[in-house]
């Protein structure tokens, strides 16, 4: 990219997280800060750092004439958008600790945060969302306000409902406050796979660390441009798609939403490109359908350029005259429906499969994988530029430190490392240690100083025969097959593995139409000449396991696991229990006479 500009805000200079904003909007005012697409204008618009800065005012107006005090809870329930940002950067002026959450979580779960962290005043999207809160009302009654951006029908059962465009005030300037750097900024409560979730507790000095500490390791520019799609409920989004943005003075655009994300890429063109692996790897199946239904040559083409791309990648170079050939008969097209304009793209939340990364860096994506949790704000690593081994998740980030623990399992100290659970001193203790160690949970191998992952110390199936396999590596393989939607391995005290899979509905039913399958017939689902095509495609993509990680078993499932039915939690993982729970009389068939 021409004409680079590295204009970051220190930690010291910002003080907290709201003078870090206040720092940029001195700094560039007049640059664009935010883009969103206006629904009423059919257009993409603009706020600069300076029409940003006034918004906030309006909004932090309007909470001082609330009934609230510095430490009490505020709750997001929004979608990407500017207001989100708005929003939190005016109650975070104020003091208010700010607790996201997801727009697509369950109403029972949004009614225990709610309870769990005393929220007095919640933002909200709409309509919509008030209908998804319906069956909670009751446990609503504790809010001072609710606040709709969009607008909405006025309703008795939401009395305090207020319209966000009428409840700013633009004519009045808010009061200046005092805030410590380790004053509470967040609460974010975390979505285990099992259990009630949990309240981490973030300061304004753990995020403010972290985006440093990113910062430095990856440098990022005020002519960088970032397409926001994963939710600002996460803190893997909301540091590096929000923070760090602001501590660069880089421009976000918020995607409108998944579905029209290639679109939103084309035309927004971003240089940062921040994703979880499930995105990638629904690019690579796409990449690999329409590579199948090509001519022998033009599949040739394809790997020639994936290999060439890869060894140059490897030899930090090179590939002669083959690569430029190449890169404009394959790669470049690709990498157009990616914008175009790519110079970073960082993959997180999750393992993302060697082959997924070596096709991409292959293509010319400068891929880097990182690795955290929302317990340490949340990066702990990534993979340097210089030195990316897509196999690791990188190396430690400036400041933080890292060692090996007891089951070889990965333990963390850094200033990111949150000040504890919410209401839950057990949990915190049982999360760091008395040297401020934090346990991660990850089992993991170090060398040349890079970080890799090789199993969950709680996720791990153990056969009846004694052999231990992380089931997560097993699904992650299992789902590069494009008929694959998503996988659950299951076998915990069995003689074998089995594997329950949700199979794309657009593959399945051109692959099951081609292969005869008469798909009227609702048996043929589970037939077991269906299961036997299944396993037999799946099994080369698990020839890198063990002869004991041999899948003998398959249930089919056409409906996909999703957070509306409890399968699945708020950041797309897999609730194991539930989904087997649900599936069990499947599972019990799947090992009937062993």
């Amino acid at each position: 990219m021409a004409n680079q500009t590295l204009d970051v805000i220190s930690i010291e200079e910002a003080g907290n997280l709201p003078g870090l904003f206040q720092q940029r909007v001195k700094r560039t005012p007049e640059t664009v800060a935010y883009r969103h697409f206006d629904t009423t204008q059919s257009q993409w618009v603009n706020f600069t750092w300076a029409e940003a800065a006034k918004q906030v005012a309006a909004i932090q107006a309007a909470l001082e004439k609330e009934d609230l005090e510095a430490g009490d809870r505020v709750a997001i329930m929004l979608r990407n958008c500017p207001q989100w940002i708005f929003f939190e950067q005016a109650a975070l002026a104020m003091g208010l600790v700010v607790v996201p959450l997801y727009t697509d979580d369950r109403a029972e779960n949004v009614s225990y945060v709610l309870q769990d962290a005393g929220i007095k005043l919640l933002l909200v999207e709409g309509e919509a969302t008030l209908l998804k809160l319906a069956s909670i009302r009751a446990q609503m009654q504790g809010l001072l306000r609710v606040v709709s951006v969009q607008a909405c029908e006025p309703s008795a059962d939401f009395s305090r409902l207020t319209l966000l465009a009428d409840w700013q005030i633009f004519d009045e300037t808010p009061s200046a406050v005092t805030l410590d750097i380790d004053s509470l900024a967040t609460l974010v409560y975390t979505s285990g796979t099992t259990g009630r979730p949990k309240g981490v507790m973030l300061s304004h000095r753990n995020i403010l660390f972290n985006a440093d500490a990113a910062i430095q390791q990856y440098p990022i520019y005020r002519e960088d441009r970032l397409l926001s799609f994963l939710p600002l409920s996460h803190m893997f989004e909301r540091t590096l798609g929000c923070y760090i943005p602001i501590m660069a003075g880089s421009t976000v655009a918020f995607a409108r939403s998944v579905q029209d994300l290639a679109e939103d890429l084309i035309s927004q063109q971003p240089t940062i490109l921040i994703s979880v692996p499930r995105i990638y790897e629904r690019v690579y199946n796409k990449i690999q359908a329409q590579v199948a239904n090509k001519s022998a040559f033009a599949q040739s083409l394809f790997h020639k350029a994936v290999e060439t791309g890869w060894q140059r990648f490897q030899n930090n170079g090179g590939g002669g005259l083959r690569w430029p050939i190449l890169k404009a008969l394959v790669a470049k097209k690709i990498m157009d429906k990616l914008g175009g304009h790519l110079r970073l793209a960082i993959c997180g939340g999750a393992p993302l499969s060697s082959e997924v990364a070596k096709t991409f860096i292959g293509l010319g994506l400068n891929l880097i994988q990182g690795y955290g949790l929302t317990e340490t704000s949340p990066v702990i690593s990534g993979n340097p530029e210089n030195d990316n081994d897509p196999a690791s998740v990188g190396v430690p980030l400036p400041g933080i430190e890292i060692k090996m623990g007891k089951n070889d399992e990965l333990l963390t100290r850094s200033p990111s490392v949150m000040q504890g659970y919410w209401n839950n001193p057990e949990a915190t203790q049982a999360m760091i240690d008395e040297d401020g160690w934090l346990h991660t949970g990850d089992k993991v191998r170090i060398e040349n100083n890079h970080i890799y992952i090789t199993g969950r110390l709680k996720e791990i199936i153990v056969l009846s025969n004694g052999e231990k396999i992380p089931p997560a590596d097993m699904e992650m393989a299992i789902s590069l097959d494009p008929m694959v939607e998503q996988a659950l391995v299951v076998g915990e005290g069995k003689p074998y593995l089995s594997v329950i899979v949700v199979l794309d509905p657009e593959a399945w039913k051109a692959e099951a139409e081609a292969q005869g399958f008469d798909l009227n017939d609702t048996a043929v689902l589970n037939s077991k000449p269906m299961c036997k095509w299944i396993l037999k495609r799946i099994t080369p993509y698990l020839k890198d396991f063990p002869g004991y990680a041999r899948v003998r078993a398959v249930t089919l499932l056409n409906t996909p696991w999703s957070i509306d039915d409890g399968t699945m939690t708020p950041t797309m993982k897999l609730r194991r229990s539930v989904i087997m729970e649900k599936n069990k009389e499947q599972i019990e068939k799947m090992y009937e006479g062993h």
